[in-house]
């Protein structure tokens, strides 16, 4: 058993991973440690287990085994729960340059349990807000050029190119790829019990995406939303039916991303109010009611960000579809995607060509680009839904 386990296809970066976990426990005994470094750039395509990879190194850097997967600082480190690892996300679309200060000076201090403090950095690409001030991004940088003695920085991100070049410098990279579908498929069956002809299928109209396989493995519902999605093509015909399409996508991101927060905002309100005094005799002061509105202003900007997550692979699928099309029309001797609509990639293939196949990719992109450039969800995905529209 190892910690490393669950990270699938990824032999290379496992191994550099693992050379340098065992050079920390040198470090820390004393010695030299040329494998290890204080800063990491996690990199891969979405799915490829980029956060996964980066929480595993974390727990092998506080396990006294390198990494063993039983002892009590795995379990912990791998769950999210050890008092050293530290896991933050974006609080919406992107980083607030206030996190990042909080979170810079938290990275500062020693490690409780005598060995590494060590952060993991999700979508680091958001560092970057759209506003003018310099942001999460730079007020990063400080802290990389000079850092902890004890402290790891683990930043995960889609490529290179996606990080500022000023920190991706002072970084070691650590690039994944998307895992083979037999691979992701062999972890859905040991890990989640899933059964294997649905951990195939899932694995398969995932294209090798874990997480996104593991929802539709586990999740009817998600199944659903997937069959939705991709009957969207054939049904473009008219102006009418692209803003009815939109409106639906939008509409199923808006309730997913609602059932997702919903309990968990609740919770975290209701705890929250309890802890300040709510429901006392002296009621709650200014300061009390300004924490409950920043909290609930937190639960708004991840409820956005969520929305835009189940947006987007909403919009994966379609590329997907699209992908299927036009192999279709060159004959390709490659796999679909979605076999299981092998009928209607083949209808949509028939009544198009190539080049308007290539097009309808682009607006696709340029729709993702959009959502993360803040424009309004349905304003980004009627645009694009117009684009798709079939002309015939």
């Amino acid at each position: 058993m190892s910690v490393f386990d669950e990270v699938v296809g990824q032999d290379a970066a496992v191994a550099q991973l693992a050379a340098a976990a065992a050079d920390a426990a040198s470090v820390v005994a004393g010695g030299a440690g040329p494998a290890m470094t204080h800063a990491w750039v996690v990199t891969g395509p979405p799915g490829s287990g980029r956060t996964t990879a980066a929480l595993a190194f974390a727990a092998a850097l506080q396990c006294p085994s390198g990494g063993c997967g039983r002892c009590h600082d795995c379990r912990t480190a791998l769950a999210g729960t050890h008092p050293d690892v530290a896991m933050v996300r974006p609080p919406g679309l992107h980083y607030l340059v206030k996190d990042v200060r909080h979170l810079v000076r938290e990275a500062t201090m020693a490690p409780a349990r005598g060995r590494w403090q060590v952060v993991v950095v999700e979508d680091a690409d958001r560092l970057e807000g759209p506003d003018l001030a310099w942001r999460g991004a730079n007020v990063l940088l400080k802290a990389l050029e000079e850092p902890a003695p004890r402290t790891v920085w683990l930043l995960c991100a889609p490529s290179l190119e996606d990080v500022l070049p000023t920190i991706r410098s002072r970084c070691r990279h650590i690039g994944l790829r998307t895992p083979a579908r037999d691979a992701v498929a062999a972890l859905l069956v040991r890990r989640d019990g899933v059964d294997p002809a649905l951990a195939q299928f899932a694995a398969q109209a995932a294209a090798g995406h874990i997480g996104r396989a593991r929802r539709l493995a586990t999740d009817e519902s998600a199944r659903l939303r997937r069959a939705a999605t991709l009957r969207l093509p054939a049904r473009l015909v008219d102006v009418g039916a692209c803003l009815t399409g939109a409106a639906n996508v939008v509409d199923a991101a808006e309730e997913e991303a609602t059932a997702a927060s919903g309990t968990r905002d609740a919770d975290e309100t209701a705890a929250l109010a309890t802890a300040l005094g709510q429901g006392s005799s002296r009621g709650l002061d200014a300061t009390a009611r300004s924490q409950l509105k920043d909290l609930e202003k937190s639960h708004k900007r991840r409820s956005t960000r969520t929305q835009r997550d189940v947006l987007d692979l909403a919009l994966l699928d379609l590329v997907a579809f699209y992908r299927d099309v036009l192999v279709t029309q060159l004959g390709a001797p490659v796999d679909l995607v979605h076999a299981d609509v092998a009928d209607e990639v083949a209808a949509v293939a028939a009544a198009s060509t190539p080049t308007l196949t290539l097009a309808r990719v682009d607006a696709i992109g340029r729709c993702r680009a959009m959502l993360a450039a803040n424009v309004a969800p349905l304003l980004a995905v009627e645009a694009m839904m117009l684009a798709l529209r079939d002309r015939r």
